[in-house]
Parts: structure tokens; sequence; C-alpha cells
């Protein structure tokens, strides 16, 4: 993946170097919108994508890179690298960048106790760093990751996010019957949680995306997103009343 390379420092041990066309995207860096563009036009050649697969995976790197360009505050930008795995059929994809974390973001508009209550934040609908009103503002929506998240759960694919020294990583939910119950708090879906880990100042994200089992993109988008709207206009009401503790898609 180029990671050595990458960082400018030896190995300690001889590297082979493998053709990437079809397998991988070593780690790219992406500082701008245009590095962004280039980058996906580059991916679909080199991952061999088929047409039903290319706009999920597209839609999940440019929500998850344009995160880090309008609210990492990094100079470096993203690091960006995916790899295909045959025996699964299925797209891992890893993002990071060393802004300035999801803590101090979150905190600018919201009051926060630890580096998961951060997490857990940034990961329900309709909270955003740039603004404390439900439903963020026209250029930031507190979207983009719970939208992420969401499409990972709804085709259960596992996705995690690190950053500061906590970790979320989602889990594959039960495949018990064909309704899926979308939930605004992301700790009542099956996870896992780390909070002692080493530090890291900025985010990590990583998530997998199954070839096999990908419902239509453009219907669980549509799904997702009367989702994010009727859970935005709950917690617009809950000055008011008691907000429900779940909305149910069938």
């Amino acid at each position: 993946m180029g990671l050595f390379k990458y960082l400018g420092i030896d190995a300690g041990f001889s590297i082979e170097e493998h053709e990437p066309a079809g397998r991988f995207i070593p780690l790219t860096q992406v500082k701008t919108s245009e590095d962004l563009t280039h980058f996906l036009t580059e991916m679909v050649p080199l991952l061999h994508l088929q047409p039903a697969h290319v706009e999920p995976i597209k839609y999940t790197i440019s929500e998850l890179v344009r995160n880090v360009l309008e609210h990492a505050y990094s100079a470096e930008g993203a690091i960006v690298c995916a790899q295909y795995h045959k025996k699964g059929n299925k797209i891992r994809i890893g993002i990071v960048d060393t802004g300035i974390g999801i803590r101090t973001s979150i905190s600018d508009s919201y009051p926060v106790t630890s580096d998961l209550d951060a997490i857990k934040l940034a990961l329900t609908p309709g909270i955003t760093g740039t603004t404390s009103k439900p439903g963020g503002s026209e250029q930031n929506a507190g979207a983009g990751l719970f939208f992420i998240k969401t499409i990972a759960f709804f085709n259960r694919d596992p996705f995690v996010i690190y950053s500061g020294g906590a970790m979320y990583k989602l889990l594959k939910r039960h495949q018990t019957s064909s309704t899926v119950y979308l939930r605004a708090d992301p700790f009542v879906d099956r996870h896992s949680k780390e909070t002692d880990l080493p530090q890291w100042q900025g985010v990590v994200v990583g998530i997998d995306i199954g070839l096999d089992n990908a419902h239509e993109f453009n219907r669980v988008i549509s799904i997702v997103e009367d989702f994010y709207f009727k859970s935005v206009k709950e917690r617009k009401k809950a000055k008011s009343r008691r907000p429900k503790k779940a909305i149910f898609i069938k």
C-alpha cells in the first residue's frame, strides 16, 4: 500500500511491490476538491469496478474526504486507500487525517465529556460542530457520517471510526427478518467500543462495502434521507415533548 514510502522511512525489511490494478489503491493524499475528483476518476478502472458498484463507493469516499477537507483543518488533507478482497468480494476503504479531531470539532457547538461521547454525537443525524441548531445549516447538515454509517448498517457491512483515544465499531446486524430498524442513536445498533486507545489527534475511518449483498443504492439513500429528516424533526420538537426512542422504516 506504500506506507513506508509515504512516511519516508526504511521498513527494515524487503518489500515486494505488486501491480495495484484490480487489487488495491495505494496510499493517496487528497488535499483539494480537484485531488478528490482525480482520485475518484482513477479509482474505477484501478479496482475494475462493475457499474452497479461504482456509485456507492464513489459516494462513500467523497463524503468521508469532504468531511476532512471541510472540518479537519489539516494541512495534510486526507490520506485514502482501498483494497479489493476477492475471497469476500468486498472493497475495504480507509481514510485518515491528522486534523483537530472529532472532540475539538464537535465541542464548538456541543458540550462533550469524552472522545467517545464526541464520536456518538458525530454519528447522530443533524448534529454538526458548526452550529448547535438541529439539522445544522445548508452547508453543514450533520448528515455525512450518519449516512455512511447507516448505509453500512443497511447492507450489513462493518464500519469503524477512531478519534482521540476512542473507537466505535458498527457490527453486522442480525438478519432475522426483512424489516430494517433504523435508529438515530448509534449506540443502540449492534456495536463495540474502546475508550483507552493510543491518542490519535485526527480521525480514522474504515468501512467495508460488500459487493454481493449491497442493496439498490438510490433506494437506500432515499430511505436514509427520509429517516434523517424525521430524526431532525424529532430533535427540534424535543423541548416541547418527549422524543420517540426510534423511528422504524420497513
